[in-house]
């Protein structure tokens, strides 16, 4: 079955969602990712979003989750992404934001890995104490993966230095020795790929050593403009999970589209092939899991105060809408 006739089958599928349910006209500006394409993003290139009033505006690049998180606060976007500890950070210093949809997961398929050079001495958690660890932002995914890795061995969860580099940069660094270890993100997957096929380096860990299977991070929409959009809200959920599947089910299609939307954006298409897909279950669709492991963490920390955050009140498909 070709690229374009599947294509136009999952347009097809989704026919009676936008008839049934079409919204306002509205302009969805988001901040996208360097190598990554979110599944919103991919649900626009299917289609999904065809007849159903709503538009996508990239507006620029995000340096992280947070960034993304701190715009769409100010009201400069209309959604953020980011790791599902940032935007529980989030939530509990005031902003009333709602988990729409998990932006990736974490399994056997789709993980974050701590890669070191062949011949380093680091062979295993204990042995990152003192040494320098390359994110690419703090406050997200992989600065609390590597506070949860030492509290689970015992040590400090401070026992590391991070230092932020940017992904496209993250190999560099580890081969000129800047940092003892360059950690890929579940959604660097790309540059990850790259990494290894250049050889000389090896994995020491991955996020689901520490956390399981987990969905990662989500994209996150103001509660207020739910309320104000409720029918465009819905149809943004509902396509981009949609998408997630078809990213599931057609992965070699899914990179294709990643290669074409990543030529048009002027970065390297051929990172696209090592795509590694979502990581997120059938359906798209959160479990409470997914968010009540990081407030376990967040209250264990002292971060948030115990029953502060409650899963079902933030998670789109539970959550409380009011205007």
């Amino acid at each position: 079955m070709t690229y374009r006739f599947k294509t136009l089958l999952a347009t097809a599928a989704l026919a009676g969602l936008a008839s049934a349910a079409t919204a306002e006209d509205v302009n969805i500006r988001y901040l996208a990712s360097q190598g990554g394409l979110n599944a919103h993003e991919l649900a626009a290139e299917l289609g999904y979003f065809d007849g159903t009033g709503i538009t996508l505006e990239n507006v620029g690049y995000a340096q992280g989750g947070p960034a993304s998180l701190v715009a769409l606060a100010g009201g400069s976007v209309e959604l953020g992404s980011a790791a599902t500890a940032a935007v529980l950070n989030s939530i509990a210093a005031g902003n009333d934001f709602v988990a729409a949809y998990p932006s990736n997961g974490i399994n056997d398929d789709a993980q974050s890995i701590f890669y070191v050079l062949e011949d380093s001495p680091i062979k295993e958690i204990k042995d990152l104490v003192g040494k320098t660890i390359a994110v690419n932002t703090l406050g997200a995914h992989l600065d609390y993966v590597v506070r949860e890795a030492f509290f689970q061995a015992g040590l400090p969860e401070d026992s590391a230095q991070l230092v932020v580099v940017p992904g496209p940069q993250l190999d560099q660094v580890l081969r000129s020795n800047q940092v003892d270890v360059s950690a890929f993100g579940y959604w660097q997957t790309t540059f990850e790929g790259v990494a290894r096929e250049a050889g000389g380096i090896r994995p020491v860990f991955d996020d689901t050593d520490i956390l399981g299977d987990i969905s990662g991070g989500f994209v996150v929409l103001r509660r207020d403009w739910i309320a104000a959009h409720p029918e465009a809200a819905k149809i943004f959920v509902d396509a981009s999970t949609r998408a997630l599947d078809y990213a599931r089910e057609n992965p070699e299609e899914t990179k294709a589209i990643f290669a074409k939307v990543l030529a048009e954006r002027q970065e390297n298409p051929e990172v696209a092939q090592f795509f590694k897909g979502y990581g997120v279950r059938a359906g798209g669709l959160p479990v409470e899991r997914d968010i009540q492991f990081w407030v376990d963490v967040l209250e264990r920390q002292g971060k948030v105060e115990k029953g502060k955050l409650v899963a079902k009140d933030i998670l789109f498909a539970t959550a409380p809408i009011t205007n």
